[in-house]
């Protein structure tokens, strides 16, 4: 059996992952920022039921103060499962992990809630290798009893806060051929940079994200201005058609991939817990090869003239943010009129 494997949703369903925990012998432990789905809730009480040690940890709220996860904390509390807020050192806890039996983790770019499993471009890396399994849950005891964890230089997994930036960077630079990027958000500069420069020096550079209006007005101007910069030096910006993208993933040549739960963006590399894996496993990277082709092929370009932003963005329910854009409404108008 190979030592990891890959899921991308929605072309698998939550049977692989539901089937995990109803495997399970000793222990579950998991870290989750949304979770809502019944029947991962179901299984885990399950679980408890037929003697296995389940402990799970849950971000209790968004930056906005929005609480989330009430309900699922008092359904599996209930239960008799140990349930735990993330660490509160973070902002936001936005990992999205699960091991088995101190032998094989699951790295998510998915919340376990079920539209993430049907509606969502969403992926997740099974690993049965033992130190990113022991990684994995090394983190989850610190953040379990409030203390620090530093994987140090030779840490196997991409951890924020911690080395994240610097390994996306330098996969980025490394990059030679090509370069298929998805992720909701474009917004830390190091990494804009990173893919302007991998465009510059002859590297195809395809980028997948999501539509400006699905952005919170406070990240409107560096979101769409990450994008507009990526566009100039002729990086191509597509959005999906039929699915909504969730998933944050990272293709290189066509031979090294990164997937997880980081968005390029500032708040994801130094104030939240995130968790990606590289990995190079051939199965893995053809299949992901295939996924990105596919989404390529089944996605539009991104409209980021003025007129286009301005049609995106009225989408949103309020103008609050757009003014900062500094847009050409009267170029609007004209299109429009013709």
């Amino acid at each position: 059996m190979s030592h990891r494997s890959l899921l991308i949703f929605p072309e698998d369903s939550a049977d692989a992952i539901v089937n995990a925990i109803h495997n399970a012998k000793k222990s579950l432990r998991v870290k989750m920022f949304l979770f809502t789905d019944p029947a991962l809730i179901n299984a885990l009480i399950d679980a408890k039921q037929r003697g296995v040690e389940v402990r799970i940890m849950l971000n209790p709220s968004r930056r906005n103060g929005e609480v989330e996860n009430i309900e699922t904390h008092k359904l599996l509390e209930a239960a008799g499962i140990e349930v735990r807020y993330s660490n509160p050192n973070f902002v936001l806890t936005h990992e999205k992990s699960m091991v088995v039996d101190d032998e094989l983790a699951f790295v998510k770019s998915l919340n376990w809630e079920t539209k993430n499993f049907t509606e969502t471009r969403d992926y997740a890396v099974v690993t049965a290798h033992k130190h990113e399994v022991d990684e994995i849950i090394l983190c989850f005891e610190a953040d379990w009893e409030r203390r620090d964890f530093n994987p140090g230089e030779d840490a196997k997994l991409i951890w924020c806060r911690g080395n994240g930036r610097t390994r996306i960077a330098n996969f980025i630079d490394d990059a030679k051929h090509s370069l298929f990027v998805q992720n909701e958000r474009f917004q830390d500069m190091v990494i804009i940079e990173r893919l302007v420069r991998a465009a510059r020096r002859g590297v195809k550079v395809h980028v997948m994200a999501r539509p400006p209006h699905t952005l919170k007005k406070e990240k409107l101007v560096e979101g769409v201005g990450g994008l507009r910069i990526m566009e100039d030096v002729g990086i191509k910006i597509h959005k999906l058609k039929h699915l909504k993208l969730h998933g944050k993933m990272l293709l290189a040549d066509e031979c090294r991939a990164i997937i997880g739960s980081i968005n390029l963006a500032p708040g994801s590399f130094d104030d939240r817990r995130e968790l990606a894996i590289e990995v190079h496993d051939a199965d893995i990277v053809e299949r992901l090869t295939k996924i990105a082709h596919h989404d390529w092929k089944n996605s539009h370009p991104m409209d980021l003239t003025d007129a286009g932003l301005l049609d995106d963005l009225q989408r949103r329910m309020e103008e609050s943010g757009i003014d900062k854009l500094v847009l050409d409404k009267d170029d609007y108008k004209k299109h429009h009129e013709k």
